[in-house]
């Protein structure tokens, strides 16, 4: 099957929430547990079209690698088992390490705190030609710090900059970071998986009772569950007033990780779709030198 035709069907088979003006956008009207039309006994298919997807993203990856002009940028939010380690692992299976980079971000340290908030992760933008993938970002700046304001004081800011209106601020310099990334050649996509409350529960309980599961779970995780509703408004806020045409958000159900990667790679599929992707064309000159090489190995 040709790509375009690869694309085109890994597209129809799952088509992701994107969402690249949010004034008008609720969380509440995405449902976790959504499998877009895909039943129980549909997973065989979901897995024939994750492998379907995995294929062009191959195709296409190595394609954005020898071009050397572009570079693809995906970030992931989510609440707390939400499945992107699982997403990442899965969707990003097939694609060649030496053209992908993976980032992830956690407590900032010591250094990290004494710079800007964006500085850790400009540090790890992807080169031209390579895929990079940031497992959070600095998207927790508006989640996290948001829901505990109390971080904002070991931010050493100086006070007179911690005004009522610093959320506000943050969501103008992202967009504005953004927009300057993709200026500058970079494909930037952003992914909130999003898993209910009790879908939540369930997977705490199994990290809990299964012994090859007890290192994922943490004590932190159980008291982060106490800010569900700031977390669910901060992120609809985050989403509100960050999604743009050029950095558009996909909000991907997340109850079902074999419909959440399927999701995922449909919305990459399309990215890396419309960037017209080729393989480089040489020169007349290079073609001589080709044949020249050529003619002089089957000499030997």
């Amino acid at each position: 099957m040709k790509l375009e035709k690869i694309i085109k069907a890994a597209g129809q088979l799952a088509r992701p929430h994107c969402v690249r003006d949010g004034d008008r956008f609720r969380l509440k009207d995405v449902d976790p547990g959504d499998t877009g039309g895909f039943g129980a006994d549909d997973k065989p298919r979901a897995q024939e079209a994750l492998k379907m997807g995995i294929d062009a993203m191959v195709t296409m990856q190595d394609m954005l690698y020898a071009q050397d002009r572009r570079a693809v940028l995906l970030i992931f939010q989510a609440m707390d088992a939400a499945g992107k380690d699982s997403a990442i692992k899965h969707v990003m299976s097939g694609v060649n390490p030496q053209g992908c980079q993976v980032a992830s971000f956690k407590a900032p340290s010591d250094e990290e705190l004494d710079h800007d908030y964006l500085w850790r992760c400009i540090r790890h933008l992807p080169e031209r030609g390579r895929i990079g993938i940031f497992n959070r970002s600095y998207y927790e700046e508006v989640l996290v710090v948001r829901v505990h304001p109390e971080i904002l004081a070991r931010e050493k800011l100086p006070q007179a900059l911690i005004s009522r209106d610093i959320w506000k601020q943050r969501f103008q310099d992202i967009r504005a970071f953004e927009r300057y990334l993709s200026r500058n050649g970079v494909v930037v996509r952003k992914f909130f998986l999003h898993v209910s409350r009790q879908e939540q529960k369930k997977r705490f309980l199994e990290r809990i009772e299964d012994p090859a599961k007890n290192w994922k779970f943490s004590a932190a995780d159980v008291r982060e569950r106490g800010h569900w509703k700031e977390y669910m408004a901060a992120y609809e806020e985050m989403i509100r007033h960050t999604a743009t045409e050029e950095a558009p958000w996909y909000v991907v159900p997340a109850n079902h990780k074999w419909y959440t990667r399927i999701v995922v790679a449909a919305a990459v599929i399309d990215a890396l779709g419309s960037l017209d992707l080729k393989y480089p064309r040489i020169s007349p000159a290079q073609q001589r030198e080709l044949a020249a090489a050529a003619k002089a190995l089957q000499a030997e």
